[in-house]
């Protein structure tokens, strides 16, 4: 790619951003607002719905991707199909925010945009296993698609708790993964991903503490939902389908502190779809961190990530696997951490 293209495509993702911020601005002249409870960290009513800025610049683009850039098309098929459940589970989230919808139905909403995404053709059908190769999956590929999707989507929803936490963070995952789509010939995923970059980063500046507005469910889910379909598509990138351990990989610190709460919670009888504030980013907060601190190191997370997904692409086939090890340790140093924290300041882990 030339300077002078790399140049315009940035000048395309500025124009999406100002025209999330627009939109963003419009959500809080006009809110649904936000009532605090002792369930949540902001002490006063607060508007969200601020992704909806970030749908209509990725929508938006999309369309002119679809429409202009020959260079970025995957089959018309999926590409069709990804953007329909996008829409549809951006407009259920919205009606949620607003009407406030039981669990059960939120997830109802989730699979059938992954079911509609799998049908449009992003399934993965290998998985490489350390020590064992790559795995043929057969009739458990869609099955592993679906959850892939569905834990994404939640995975990013469930973070979507502290100002500027789940927005700086996929901003971040954003431009490694268009810099790794680079690198690997993978069009359409760089221009997605450039493409999402600018709708959250014209909501971002809003939702920095203190934050001004939420992105509510219709921004989080739609980004947890996209990052997984992103996920998919990068599987394409290699004939094995090793490059399917990418997203996980940039998003693993979302997916383990989700992954550890759902655990501990089930584990301690508790309702896991219930409302709570003891997810390890949200005690890390209630011991005295501020939330500058947390979300900055979220951040350095990503970085730590993205480092390891270059080194990704120069291993080979039986050594990409592993690379999920340093994240894992780290994250466990992490959770000691909060642990050390929690029990110093007598904090209780029930909801």
């Amino acid at each position: 790619m030339t300077s002078a293209a790399f140049l315009q495509h940035l000048g395309f993702a500025s124009g999406l951003a100002l025209l999330s911020a627009l939109v963003v601005r419009l959500m809080i002249a006009f809110p649904i607002l936000d009532h605090p409870d002792h369930r949540k960290a902001h002490a006063r009513p607060t508007p969200k719905g601020g992704g909806v800025g970030i749908v209509c610049a990725f929508i938006i683009g999309m369309a002119v991707l679809y429409d202009v850039a020959q260079f970025a098309r995957m089959a018309e098929q999926g590409f069709i199909g990804v953007i329909l459940a996008a829409i549809a589970i951006a407009v259920v989230a919205l009606l949620d925010d607003i009407r406030d919808f039981r669990f059960v139905v939120k997830l109802a909403a989730q699979a059938l945009a992954a079911l509609v995404a799998v049908a449009s053709g992003l399934v993965v059908h290998r998985l490489a296993l350390p020590w064992i190769g790559v795995v043929e999956l057969g009739w458990l590929g869609p099955l592993l698609t679906l959850f892939w999707i569905v834990a994404c989507t939640n995975a990013v929803n469930f973070m979507d708790g502290m100002d500027g936490l789940v927005g700086g963070t996929v901003l971040v995952v954003c431009g490694g993964l268009a810099y790794v789509a680079v690198v690997q010939n993978g069009w359409f995923i760089y221009a997605a991903a450039l493409i999402l970059g600018g709708g959250i980063a014209g909501f971002l500046p809003f939702n920095l503490h203190p934050a001004r507005i939420f992105m509510g469910d219709v921004g989080s889910q739609f980004l947890g939902f996209v990052l997984a379909v992103l996920g998919v598509a990068a599987a394409q990138l290699d004939a094995a389908q090793l490059s399917f351990l990418l997203m996980p990989l940039l998003i693993f610190a979302l997916l383990f502190d989700t992954g550890f709460t759902l655990l501990r919670r089930a584990w301690m009888g508790e309702r896991i779809s219930a409302p709570h504030r003891t997810h390890l980013y949200q005690m890390a907060q209630r011991s005295g961190l501020g939330v500058r601190t947390v979300t900055a190191v979220h951040g350095g997370f990503v970085l730590f990530h993205l480092g390891l997904a270059l080194l990704f692409l120069r291993l080979g086939p039986a050594l990409k696997p592993l690379v999920i090890l340093p994240p894992l340790l780290v994250q466990l140093l992490w959770l000691g951490f909060i642990a050390w924290r929690v029990r110093r300041a007598g904090l209780s882990w029930a909801a």
